[in-house]
């Protein structure tokens, strides 16, 4: 078929990567945006990502489980029921919301409506306060679950722009980018609050300053509250970009938004029926599910093990975070090469398999074991620095380091995966998909490393298992084609 397709775009001559205007088309077939509209698409990454950085990882969790809650052990336990109601709500309802949006065709609206749940929820947790001085435990938990169900939301209809927006030699590229800003931006923020909250008093180093900035008390913790406004007024003014520059959907076909949704749920149970008419997209996803529930593992369970085992306190804790952050940049910037040069499916075979080695050294690695082999922990230090002192120390940041830039190629890469094999005119509703098998089973990780620490009393051992998941997954990958699904 020449001229204009099904939904009114004209083709792409697929030698050029040209229309027959000669505009340069995307990945779907219609006009590429500009390069200030696809910049625009990532640097929504940008605007978002700092929440997961600051509230979920090493700032307000952590100040959550051990200050509001008041015990570290019942607080790990309470953030965790959060987040698996968070997780319920999520795999019951974005398969549909994608299928919605392929129904009424334009994404930015329904970001715009997600961004506008987040930004004060997060902000109100600057009332989340030790002995219930200000938020209840269940107001900050009803907040955290509202925040978590919108932001897991936000991206069904921020990934399914990514092939209409980006042409297709660079939708690698793109995707990368993405998850580089998203990193850059939390390595920022990071970056001020221990300028300016967290160290001044703590280390006596002339730069600083004496006291926290801004009349910031830090006896009442507002050096971690104040996580929350920063991360929501970034999350506002980082969100503009995206609604005024990228373009959305063009849509030929109008409908309300009760047609749209009724629309939506017929085509999702239709989607969900036919799988086995996308066994590849199908097969994909499974695998997809239990790498990704690997590397979330990794993510929360990477901090406690080195917590845990060379007894790192919060400073360090917060330093190793910001590292992290910095090559995590570069992570997705190499998400992206691989991508564009080796394909999709190669490129998450490698960050698979990097990771899983990555995991490998790491639990080799203990103040008194450097890569399974004795080591004297009564070697001089390093340095004076109250920080990665210890041969073991550092070298176990170096690895994790390495984790780090992979599990950012492998998000990358993940996302790239599904625009390439995804029927074009279901791209949310796969996204949707997509969004499900990474959160329908995000309590496998967890549940196998706290398993695996409580029969062996090893968290070495427990850390160790998530290379179950990886495997799995690795293996699960050798099914997958990278051809794309014509929709049923």
């Amino acid at each position: 078929m020449n001229g204009v397709n099904s939904i009114g775009l004209h083709e792409a001559h697929p030698d050029t990567g040209f229309n027959e205007l000669g505009e340069r088309t995307s990945a779907t077939g219609a006009k590429a945006a500009s390069g200030w509209g696809q910049w625009s698409w990532a640097v929504f990454e940008w605007a978002r990502n700092p929440y997961v950085i600051l509230i979920t990882i090493y700032i307000f969790s952590p100040y959550f489980s051990n200050n509001v809650v008041g015990d570290p052990v019942r607080g790990q336990a309470v953030w965790g029921q959060i987040n698996s109601i968070a997780g319920i709500v999520i795999a019951l309802l974005a398969p549909f919301l994608g299928a919605i949006a392929d129904s009424g065709g334009r994404r930015k609206p329904w970001i715009a409506f997600f961004v506008a749940i987040m930004a004060p929820a997060i902000f109100a947790l600057w009332w989340a306060m030790p002995n219930n001085e200000g938020l209840s435990l269940t107001a900050i938990t009803l907040l955290i679950i509202v925040i978590t169900v919108a932001f897991e939301f936000s991206a069904v209809f921020h990934n399914s722009m990514l092939p209409s927006v980006a042409p297709h030699n660079r939708i690698g590229f793109l995707s990368g980018l993405g998850l580089a800003l998203g990193n850059a931006g939390a390595l920022l923020i990071l970056v001020f609050m221990l300028y300016a909250f967290m160290l001044p008093g703590v280390v006596p180093w002339s730069f600083l300053p004496s006291h926290a900035l801004f009349g910031i008390d830090v006896s009442q913790f507002e050096n971690s509250r104040i996580s929350g406004p920063i991360t929501a007024i970034w999350l506002v003014i980082f969100t503009l970009p995206l609604l005024f520059f990228t373009p959305d959907i063009k849509v030929t076909r109008k409908l309300s938004p009760l047609q749209a949704v009724n629309q939506g749920i017929h085509g999702v149970w239709r989607t969900l029926k036919s799988l086995r008419d996308y066994r590849n997209v199908a097969a994909y996803l499974i695998a997809r599910m239990f790498y990704n529930d690997g590397q979330t593992a990794v993510l929360i369970f990477g901090g406690v093990y080195a917590a845990g085992v060379f007894k790192w306190g919060a400073l360090t804790l917060t330093i190793y975070g910001i590292v992290l952050s910095i090559f995590a940049v570069g992570g997705g910037i190499i998400g992206g090469w691989l991508d564009d040069h080796l394909g999709s499916k190669r490129a998450i075979m490698v960050s698979i398999g990097c990771t899983s080695l990555g995991i490998l050294m790491a639990v080799s690695i203990t103040p008194s074991e450097l890569f399974f082999m004795p080591f004297d922990p009564a070697t001089p230090h390093i340095w004076t620095l109250p920080f990665f002192a210890t041969i073991p120390e550092l070298t176990y940041l170096i690895v994790v380091v390495l984790i780090a830039i992979f599990i950012t190629a492998a998000y990358a890469n993940s996302r790239t995966m599904l625009a390439r094999i995804a029927p074009v005119s279901k791209m949310s509703e796969f996204f949707g998909l997509y969004s499900l098998s990474g959160t329908a089973t995000s309590f496998m990780g967890p549940l196998l490393v706290g398993f695996a620490t409580s029969i062996s009393h090893s968290q070495r051992i427990g850390f160790a298992s998530i290379l179950i998941l990886m495997a799995i997954g690795l293996f699960g990958m050798l099914f997958v084609s990278e051809g794309r699904a014509e929709a049923v």
